[in-house]
């Protein structure tokens, strides 16, 4: 299985990894370790195991051994009976189609169960660097929100003061006090968002994780090796471990009809037996007890004629089984392509929106700083200056959704197609090399 490379190269890896998670791969290694989702993953699948071994039992040899000893209490000169027995039974079914089939579903549920490890596996991937990105979106929007408070309340300042001088209306004023007012609510949620940020991160690894890599301001997105979008597509229908898992649950559900359906069927299953008992009576003139000793074997034929309606009724139930898990492979099959066709589209848009939006940061960068010139020589207001510096925040906060979105849809994409894995992570954290500023609210 895939999942066993997964481990292994994250071994390599990770070898020394400290305690304290200080980049994304790291972040990862602790929610492998910690996180509840993919431990109940790991025991269900330990679990679903368990059936095989248990249907394969019911085609094995199978022995018992009983003992007894009783008294039986009677009238006249024998008195009473005491007796002793032991057995010992073996059974070995020699035809059991219904046994059969059902142990090769359980078979198939097995591998399906190790697909959907995987698949939790890789979803655990996802997860994780989903809340990282998530985090390192907060701060920014966060320093933002900061950077903004800051300039909003110089403004107010600023045209408070020519209020004074009479240089400047009482409207500019209040226009300048509502804008510093909503940064300061603004720096409030953000600062809110980033410690719940912080706590969804903490949920996955189980420890808090306060020390992150960044993307550079000067990063560059590219399009992923593997073809276009078709080519992602038949990738993701051939290897997605969660499709994996939809084909094999269907042929368990196909095996489980037949096995309803052998119930029909008759049966011969060999039976050993021995047995040693002996009797003795009491009152009695001393006697010898007789000893008992015997041996058997023998065929049995089970022909089954009338079960009330309930065979039938197992059969029924089995088939509508079959194409549940039918109809479930096809709409996982779809979900997939579409999903597949959609961060294959979304990646490229990100390519192009990311260098947009960078841009964007520089004009609105240029125009805030012309209207603070501008409002120093008289030819811009304080109200172009706090529109401006609002297009400035907003500037900032859409670049920094752009970059993670890329990430996040190079990992969706990977996800999908069933080649993520410690690889992956590992290419995009060499991408984060600056390291996350930390408010000091937060540290």
């Amino acid at each position: 299985m895939r999942r066993r490379s997964l481990v292994l190269s994250l071994a390599l890896v990770l070898t020394s990894a400290p305690v304290f998670a200080e980049d994304l791969m790291q972040t990862y290694e602790m929610a492998r370790t910690n996180d509840p989702q993919l431990s109940i993953a790991e025991s269900q699948r330990l679990s679903t195991r368990e059936n095989a071994v248990q249907s394969r039992a019911a085609l094995l040899p199978q022995i018992n051994g009983s003992a007894e000893l009783g008294r039986t209490y009677g009238a006249g000169e024998s008195g009473s009976a005491r007796n002793r027995s032991y057995r010992a039974t073996l059974g070995q079914a020699i035809v059991d189609l219904g046994a059969i089939s059902d142990l090769r579903a359980q078979r198939d549920y097995s591998t399906a169960a190790d697909y959907d490890l995987e698949a939790a596996g890789d979803e655990l991937i996802s997860r994780t660097a989903n809340a990282y990105f998530d985090v390192l979106v907060a701060l920014e929007t966060l320093a933002a929100a900061e950077a903004a408070e800051e300039a909003f309340q110089k403004q107010f300042d600023y045209a408070d003061k020519r209020l004074e001088v009479g240089l400047a209306p009482i409207t500019d004023v209040h226009e300048a006090r509502a804008q510093y007012d909503g940064a300061r609510a603004n720096t409030i949620l953000s600062r809110n968002a980033l410690q719940d940020a912080y706590q969804a991160l903490a949920e996955i690894t189980g420890t808090p994780v306060n020390t992150l890599k960044a993307l550079p301001d000067d990063f560059r997105p590219e399009l992923p090796q593997g073809g276009d979008a078709e080519a992602w597509v038949q990738r993701a229908v051939e290897g997605n471990p969660s499709l994996q898992a939809a084909r094999y649950s269907v042929q368990g559900a196909e095996h489980g009809v037949s096995t309803a359906r052998a119930a029909h069927l008759p049966t011969l299953d060999l039976g050993v037996t021995y047995s040693n008992g002996t009797n003795w009576y009491s009152p009695g003139p001393g006697s010898v007890p007789p000893n008992d000793e015997g041996h058997s074997i023998g065929l049995t034929l089970t022909v089954p004629i009338f079960s009330g309606g309930a065979t039938q009724s197992r059969v029924r139930q089995a088939i509508a089984g079959r194409d549940i898990a039918q109809d479930q492979l096809e709409q996982g099959r779809r979900a997939i392509e579409r999903n597949t066709r959609y961060a294959y589209q979304a990646l490229v848009a990100g390519i192009s929106e990311v260098e947009a939006r960078r841009l964007a940061l520089v004009s609105a960068q240029s125009a805030y700083d012309a209207s603070q010139v501008g409002l120093e020589v008289g030819t811009r207001t304080v109200i172009d200056v706090l529109i401006n510096q609002q297009n400035l925040f907003s500037a900032r906060q859409a670049y920094a959704t752009a970059k993670y979105n890329y990430l996040r849809n190079r990992l969706l994409l990977e996800q999908a197609a069933g080649t993520v894995d410690a690889a992956t992570v590992q290419d995009v954290n060499r991408l984060l090399t600056v390291d996350a500023t930390v408010p000091a609210q937060q540290q």
